[in-house]
């Protein structure tokens, strides 16, 4: 089967855009249900569950912002990573990163 996209209207483009996306959403969830249910197949063969074989994962917890922006509040930075541009740009103006603590 062919389609020939460029005899087709904006609207027929978009229309089958997401009946792909739809279709790709799908194809991936069967996908992955097919693969979780093989793996519990597998696990049990042994004697357990996937519950005993699998940890969750320890995610780092949030870290309290240390510096907000004076002229915007609501911007704030924790520290970590790279220094947000409004960071920098105080920085470039003279400003001590001292001066930018909450």
């Amino acid at each position: 089967m062919t389609i020939d996209l460029d005899a087709m209207s904006l609207r027929e483009l978009r229309d089958l855009r997401n009946k792909l996306d739809r279709a790709i959403s799908t194809f991936e969830d069967r996908r992955k249900r097919e693969a979780l249910a093989a793996a519990e197949s597998a696990v049990r063969e042994f004697g357990f569950n996937l519950a005993d074989l699998t940890v969750a994962k320890q995610g780092r917890g949030k870290v309290a912002p240390k510096y907000a922006n004076p002229e915007d509040p609501s911007l704030t930075w924790t520290g970590r990573g790279r220094k947000p541009r409004w960071v920098q740009e105080a920085l470039d103006s003279g400003k001590k990163l001292e001066e930018l603590e909450i």
